[in-house]
């Protein structure tokens, strides 16, 4: 089983930056695509950012130009560059490879507030 480990999380004030990072079990280099994910209370999980192997990222349209994720395989490590945080951003995010290892990590808590 895949293990994920997010970290990066904390409590900043809207318009402030926080970077996210997730170091999974498998080397990256043999994952296609990976993804970051949140999940906000009452809320399904919902998508963030993709990148694959290519570079090629992806982004929910409310984070574009905001978020930013990036790989480096020689850290065995995706990140998730995120600024300008808005309120609405608050969730505690996880890394996933897609198609999803079926495991979850600890996930990393982002809490945006004055």
């Amino acid at each position: 089983q895949v293990q994920l480990v997010e970290s990066g999380g904390g409590l900043v004030q809207p318009g402030g930056s926080l970077r996210l990072s997730c170091t999974p079990s498998v080397k990256l280099d043999s994952v296609h695509v990976m993804g970051w994910y949140r999940l906000a209370p009452g809320k399904q999980r919902e998508f963030v950012a993709r990148i694959d192997s290519g570079g090629t990222t992806n982004y929910l349209d409310s984070v574009k130009g905001r978020f930013t994720i990036s790989s480096d395989n020689a850290k065995n490590t995706v990140y998730l560059q995120m600024n300008s945080l808005k309120p609405g951003d608050a969730a505690v995010y996880y890394c996933d490879g897609i198609p999803s290892f079926a495991s979850w990590g600890q996930g990393a808590q982002v809490a945006v507030s004055s």
